[in-house]
């Protein structure tokens, strides 16, 4: 216990993973596997289209992908160019500007990728839209209500959501309206995104 957090005798929960990390040293083996789930792994066409919606630390799977698709060398070609061809589009909805995770990451892809990469913030306790109603997620995306709208038609369109559980029935409420002016319904048309491995959920 190099922590000095054992539980019983001074009363602190251990986080399993972190822990077993810290009570090792310098040279010991770690057995690592994953991912045990498919649930929010990315597609392997690299002409897709990647639409994020993350609240709070439901930031963390996203900032993995833009890593690979913008970052990392696993995402790279022999010459430096990126494999990645799609757009990727993040909406991050937090209570405080202060909690904007990565913001900088998020300013070095759009400046490095402008035609690639696009990301939009809700700040709910902060900002609030032209009727006066808070910034959340589906807030902000009402603001681009036909091209999200638009994409999704496209079977190369992914969308990834990771965060507080109301993220979904915030959908239902963003697309709904012009789902049914298309003459579909918004769950039905969900459903169908599911069924294709198109609409990735992650939600708590």
């Amino acid at each position: 216990d190099k922590a000095g957090t054992g539980y019983p005798e001074n009363k602190v929960y251990r986080g399993v993973c972190s822990n077993h990390i810290c009570d090792m040293s310098v040279g010991d083996d770690v057995m690592i596997t994953g991912p045990t789930g498919a649930e929010m792994l990315l597609p392997e066409d690299q002409d897709s289209n990647i639409i994020m919606l993350a609240t709070g630390t439901g930031i963390a799977p996203m900032r993995s992908y833009l890593r690979l698709l913008f970052n990392d060398k696993a995402g790279a070609n022999a010459d430096g160019s990126r494999k990645f061809k799609g757009l990727a589009w993040l909406f991050m909805g937090v209570p405080y500007s202060k909690s904007l995770l990565y913001d900088d990451e998020h300013k070095d892809y759009k400046e490095k990728y402008p035609g690639q990469f696009k990301y939009d913030y809700a700040v709910s306790r902060e900002d609030k839209n032209a009727a006066g109603q808070k910034m959340y997620i589906q807030t902000k995306m009402a603001e681009y209500t036909e091209e999200l709208w638009e994409l999704m038609q496209d079977e190369k369109t992914h969308v990834y959501m990771c965060g507080l559980k109301g993220m979904e029935a915030g959908m239902e409420e963003c697309f709904s309206g012009i789902a049914e002016k298309s003459g579909k319904d918004w769950k039905e048309f969900a459903k169908a995104m599911k069924k294709a491995d198109r609409y990735h959920v992650e939600v708590y």
